[in-house]
């Protein structure tokens, strides 16, 4: 096979083009930042802010020059050259410019610096895969040829990932992980001849070499064969999957001879496997095993695991799952690890042991202690033994980051962020035990005594217990999940709240039942999604928590979008709320989530809405990938579409259901019950479907159908609705981009009062375990603070009264032709094919589309989302 480079090496010959940025002062931070998910930040050294301020950007992998005079760093859409003298960006050109094609960006990992070339892999918007090689000569980088990769059937994106280059017989030669076709390249590094190409296992990712082996990490572990039972699908193909949870059950390495690409060898590992590394003797190779919270050492003699090390924040008290290893560097000794915890947001300093390194002092390695860093660091290099320089793939939120810049006021909105670079001198004993405090304050693991406090007997139920196992009021939970929507946008207008009304769009007129509900029960102005979109808001509400999968992919989404969890590469391996609850003998019932519903494309929105007016059957099927749901999904029940299924259908299905529950005598509701109830997404001005304000009056108006049916059963005396938005990156907010609506309806809950308590989504989670006698399920929801705030002792048990809508469902967007000039832009803007599927285009140009429609010619509100070029 050859590449396609002479398709594209014209464009870069005889260039040299480079943009050199602002040289921002590095800064020292005394400030703490709260994450929405129960952690803060407060990180060690000084903080290099970088990025486009128009985008969501990510700090993903970094490399140092072969002088170490350079730091070069693989942000989500630029190259970065940082001086190490200076600790200032000196260079960043964007990955556009580079491949000379709009919206590229970088894969989850893969840059290197060989003499004065640094190469980066890059995907580009229609999934075309480049390594490109751009010289450095101290001033400007010069770009000078692209290696291209062609996906290979059924992958719809080679993608490219870990680099390695290596002198053999006087010819330097490039190996290239392409993650998307499981498959590992060399190639001539000066003409980009191939000279194999090989099989590894599912989805590799990154590459070291040792003992004139090469050694590649294997997320999914080895390729299942035919006889393997329990599998599911991954993009593209299958991968081993544990039963129970649905979550990849393998993680593995493959061992490469280099000259003829033969296989050597297979070696399982923990799960999850990504960057990997060799010691300086080339006697080892250590990985990071993020769905197992550990290192693995693999002795190169051999090729066995030498030694499994855990990298478990705090071990003598927290065994849950939830640091996410995966970054890695080595002293040039060979003697100290340097390990990224990305949910801890800390470094793991480790002493190798015997079993881990020549010459090391103590048999077993030993966790020296942590370092703290911004938010999720992914990756490590280390100049002169002396300074770590830190990849923070999250840096800051989108909140933060830019009141660091100067210049930037805050901008909130959920894909507008700048990166950073943690630069921090290598501590010395003292210094290590006082960040090892700081961290383990930070990630504030003193909240899981709360979780392990044993029940007591003779306890009076409460609507949520005050220990795990202590008895109830409620026998019944509902969990809602709806789509997207920020607290300003809905309930702005509600007087009560720290609302802004000037960013309300879908007030009273269009959401009376959740104005009324917030007025009847309570209004929590202060609750937070925990991710910046569908992607990562269903993990947050399913499982509490993400994996490392989620965070490097984020974003960019090359392999999947997994809002309805059609991956098997996104599950945690200690699954999601319905396993906890189905694992511990309740019985639980799925209403479209992590579900996806098949029926005949013809269908339209008015076919499907005049149907259900008809009464007529609706005929579809729901999909899941994941084998712990299919059998606890609701059949009649549609999982979430492309807009074109009405909720009001959903709420009567979930109606019919409720009342047979009721026809079969005694408590005979499921205990668990998780519902999607998607429509306040909505479909933009795209003709053919409701008005964004119709299809957001239909959810109100099936939550409100849904809340009375269940308030009027005889399950209403033990029985708790919550309701939450999986994100709230479709909007504005004055006060978070995290902040959105979220609910809780129960005969305990008439507190007809404003909760202004932090909440978020591990809290909701943790309520519902609390409530239902269930463990956490990792150290997430471990953390997480129950809603008490939400309940009071003395019920009410009146039933709520839906509110009928006052904005018609069936009120269409006009046709094309109808339009006058705005409305047309924005209503072609919502028929391009990126917003086909949900979630699928520009979320900037979305909130555009919804602002516009709602407010008409009406300046968009740079405040709180960054200035607009529209």
């Amino acid at each position: 096979m050859r590449t396609n480079t002479l398709l594209v090496l014209f464009v870069f010959l005889s260039l040299n083009i480079s943009r050199v940025c602002s040289q921002n002062q590095t800064e020292n931070r005394e400030n703490v930042v709260t994450l929405p998910y129960d952690r803060y930040i407060k990180p060690a050294g000084k903080l290099l802010i970088m990025g486009d301020s128009a985008k969501e950007s990510h700090a993903l992998d970094c490399v140092l020059s072969p002088d170490e005079k350079w730091l070069a760093v693989q942000e989500r859409y630029s190259l970065v050259i940082i001086s190490t003298k200076s600790n200032k960006i000196a260079c960043s050109l964007s990955l556009d410019s580079i491949t000379g094609i709009p919206v590229s960006m970088s894969s989850f990992s893969g840059i290197l610096w060989y003499k004065t070339h640094i190469l980066i892999s890059i995907i580009t918007k229609s999934n075309q895969s480049f390594v490109a090689r751009l010289g450095w000569d101290g001033k400007s980088l010069n770009k000078e040829r692209l290696f291209s990769y062609a996906a290979l059937s059924p992958a719809k994106v080679a993608l490219p990932n870990g680099l390695l280059i290596n002198q053999e017989s006087g010819r330097t030669f490039l190996y290239v992980v392409l993650n998307g076709n499981n498959q590992l390249v060399k190639q001539d590094f000066e003409t980009g001849d191939t000279i194999w190409a090989k099989n590894t296992g599912v989805a590799p990712y990154g590459i070291a070499m040792a003992g004139n082996k090469l050694y590649v990490s294997n997320w999914a572990g080895r390729i299942p064969d035919a006889s393997e039972k329990n599998v599911a699908g991954v993009p593209w193909g299958k991968a081993k999957i544990d039963p129970l949870t649905g979550a990849c059950s393998e993680g593995s390495v493959s061992v490469f001879e280099p000259e003829t690409g033969n296989l050597l060898d297979e070696i399982i590992v923990g799960l999850h496997p990504n960057s990997i590394i060799s010691s300086p003797d080339g006697s080892f190779v250590y990985l990071t095993n993020s769905n197992s919270d550990e290192v693995s050492v693999i002795n190169c003699h051999t090729d066995k695991v030498s030694e499994t090390i855990s990298l478990t924040l705090q071990a003598d008290i927290n065994s849950y799952f939830g640091d996410s290893p995966n970054g890695l560097a080595i002293s040039s000794n060979g003697k100290i690890l340097y390990v990224a915890n990305g949910m801890d947001n800390a470094l793991a300093v480790i002493s190798l042991g015997k079993n881990a390194c020549k010459g090391g002092l103590q048999e077993k390695s030993i966790v020296d202690g942590f370092i703290p860093t911004a938010a999720y660091p992914s990756a490590i290099s280390i100049k002169d033994n002396k300074r770590l320089y830190v990849c923070n793939l999250e840096s800051f939120g989108p909140n933060r980051a830019f009141a660091f810049k100067a210049g930037h006021p805050p901008v909130y909105n959920s894909h507008r962020m700048l990166a950073s670079i943690s630069v921090i001198d290598i501590p010395s004993g003292k210094q290590l035990a006082g960040y090892t405090k700081t961290v383990i304050a930070a990630n504030q693991l003193e909240r899981l005594q709360s979780a392990e406090l044993p029940p007591r007997p003779g306890v009076l139920p409460k609507p949520i217990p005050e220990r795990i196992g202590e008895p109830s009021v409620f026998n019944h939970v509902l969990y809602i999940i709806r789509e997207n929507r920020t607290y300003d946008q809905v309930l702005g207008d509600v007087p009560e709240g720290n609302g802004d009304t000037s960013l309300c769009i879908f007030g009273k007129q269009v959401t009376p039942n959740i104005h009324q509900l917030v007025s009847e029960y309570q209004l929590m102005d202060n609750f937070f999604v925990s991710g910046k979109c569908s992607a990562e808001g269903h993990s947050w509400t399913d499982a509490s928590i993400v994996t490392d999968y989620i965070e490097k992919d984020v974003r960019s989404w090359f392999r999947s979008y997994p809002h309805t969890l059609n991956d098997a590469l996104v599950y945690n391996p200690m699954g999601f709320i319905w396993d906890n609850a189905r694992n511990h003998g309740l019985s639980v019932r799925i209403y479209g989530e992590a579900a996806t519903p098949h029926f005949a494309d013809t269908l339209s929105w008015s076919d499907i809405y005049s149907g259900f007016l008809q009464n007529k059957p609706f005929q579809f099927t729901n999909t899941s990938t994941l084998n712990t749901v299919r059998d606890l999904l609701s059949p009649g029940y549609p999982g979430y579409d492309g807009h074109k299924i009405p909720d009001i259908l959903r709420a009567k299905t979930f109606i019919d259901e409720l009342h047979q529950y009721e026809a079969m005598g005694g408590d005979s509701l499921p205990q668990l019950m998780v519902m999607a109830l998607p429509n306040d997404h909505t479909g933009g001005t795209r003709p053919g479907l409701p008005t964004p304000r119709a299809m957001i009056a239909d959810n109100d108006l099936a939550l409100g159908r849904i809340i009375q049916a269940v308030s009027e059963s005889r399950f209403w005396k033990n029985t708790v609705i919550f309701i939450v938005e999986d994100d709230s990156q479709a909007g504005w907010d004055h006060v978070s981009v995290y902040r959105t609506v979220a609910l809780v309806v129960s005969p305990y809950s008439k507190l007809q009062t404003t909760v202004s308590l932090p909440y978020n989504q591990p809290s909701m989670v943790r309520s519902i375990e609390q409530i239902l006698g269930l463990p956490p399920m990792n150290i997430q929801d471990a953390i997480a603070t129950p809603m008490f705030a939400c309940f009071n002792e003395s019920p009410d048990f009146s039933a709520y009264q839906s509110l009928e809508n006052e904005v018609p469902i069936d009120e269409m967007n006009a046709a094309l032709e109808d339009m006058d000039e705005l409305a047309l832009k924005n209503a072609k803007l919502s028929l391009e094919q990126q917003f086909e599927g949900i979630d699928t285009g520009d979320d900037q140009v979305f909130n555009r589309i919804l602002w516009y429609y709602a407010k008409g010619n009406v300046s968009y509100p740079k405040k709180y989302s960054g200035e607009d070029d529209d």
